[in-house]
């Protein structure tokens, strides 16, 4: 029979990065994935699941190439249900975020990043944009602050 191992090292790595530290909380109870609307349309995605191989210190499933992670809307419902406030989304961008620092992060995603801080949006403004708000009355878009964006951004 197998034994169980818990990669300590990849939790503790998990600890220090902003909203990782809750996945300690959790329990399993599945009030996560019984509200979420991803795990409803994407079998692979089932953010106890998530929580439990953090527990375990999955990390090379939680960061690696094709993550279930990346499945996340991070609409925040498993946020609101879960009982110990473990914040499951928070661990989530947590996780997204060491993907992103290791440089296992979705082509897709590299590219929304970049865009934002070149435009500080994630699609560009054409003109047909810019046509179609007029003809429904809306307001033009506003310039971004694109420093502001960078600053931010920053490490």
């Amino acid at each position: 029979m197998d034994r169980a191992s818990v990669n300590f090292a990849f939790r503790k790595k998990l600890n220090q990065v902003l909203g990782g530290e809750h996945h300690n909380y959790c329990y399993q109870c599945a009030a996560c994935v019984a509200s979420c609307p991803a795990a409803r349309y994407a079998t692979d995605f089932n953010p106890r699941m998530i929580m439990q191989m953090a527990l375990y210190g999955f990390g090379e499933r939680l960061t690696g190439q094709d993550s279930p992670i990346w499945l996340c809307t991070n609409c925040y419902t498993c946020y609101e249900r879960c009982p110990q406030d473990v914040r499951p989304v928070e661990v989530i961008i947590a996780l997204k975020n060491m993907a992103a620092q290791q440089g296992t992060a979705p082509e897709s995603v590299i590219k929304y990043a970049e865009a934002v801080l070149e435009t500080g949006r994630t699609t560009p403004v054409t003109a047909v944009v810019d046509r179609r708000r007029q003809e429904l009355g809306l307001e033009p878009l506003q310039k971004m602050p694109i420093e502001e964006i960078r600053r931010l951004t920053e490490e």
